[in-house]
C-alpha cells in the first residue's frame, strides 16, 4: 500500500462515495470512521442518498479497506463490522473507530482516527497521533477535508484544493 486515504461521515453519499474512490490510486487503501451508509437517518427522499449502490460497489473493491459502524450506520444493513477495529499499516498500529462513544486505547497504539464531529483535526498527544479526516459530505466547519497517511507522516487535505492543511511527520 502507497497511501491509505481516511475518511468519515459519508452519510449514504454516493457523490461522495464516488469523490473518495477517484482519490484512490491502484495501490491506496481506505480507512472509513463511521457512518458510511446511514442508514439509520438517512433520506431515501434525496437523489444522493445511495447507501445500496455504494454497498453494492464495496462487494468488487479492490483496494484495502477499513471500516467501523458509526452511530447513524444500521449492522444488519452491512454485517460483520464491528464499531471499532485495530490494524496495522507502514509499521503503524491504527485504532479505527467513530468517535460518538468515549473510547480508551492501549499506549502501543500509533495512530487513533475517529470521525462523528464532521470537523477535521490532527494533532500529536504523548506520543499518539489523533486525526479526524472531518467530512466530504457535511462538514461543520466549512471545509471539506479527508486524511491521508503515508510511510512518512499523516495529513489532512483540503478536497477543494489538494492542500495539506496539517502534516505530522512519523
Amino acid at each position: 500500500m502507497k497511501n491509505l486515504i481516511v475518511t468519515a461521515d459519508i452519510h449514504g453519499s454516493y457523490s461522495s462515495w464516488l469523490t473518495m474512490k477517484n482519490l484512490l490510486k491502484p495501490t491506496d487503501g481506505l480507512a472509513v470512521a463511521g457512518d458510511l451508509f446511514d442508514t439509520k437517518y438517512g433520506n431515501y427522499t434525496n437523489i444522493d442518498f445511495q447507501p445500496g449502490s455504494i454497498k453494492n460497489e464495496l462487494t468488487s473493491f479492490k483496494h484495502h479497506f477499513y471500516y467501523v459502524y458509526g452511530n447513524c450506520d444500521t449492522p444488519s444493513f452491512f454485517p460483520g463490522v464491528d464499531t471499532k477495529m485495530e490494524f496495522t499499516v507502514f509499521n503503524k498500529k491504527i485504532l479505527l473507530y467513530h468517535g460518538h462513544r468515549p473510547h480508551t486505547c492501549s499506549e502501543d497504539i500509533d495512530i487513533i482516527i475517529q470521525g462523528h464531529t464532521h470537523i477535521f483535526s490532527l494533532e500529536k498527544k504523548n506520543g499518539q497521533i489523533f486525526m479526524n479526516p472531518g467530512s466530504i459530505t457535511q462538514p461543520r466547519n466549512g471545509r471539506y477535508t479527508y486524511g491521508l497517511i503515508d510511510n512518512t507522516s499523516a495529513n489532512l487535505i483540503e478536497l477543494k484544493t489538494g492542500k495539506k492543511l496539517i502534516t505530522i511527520k512519523f
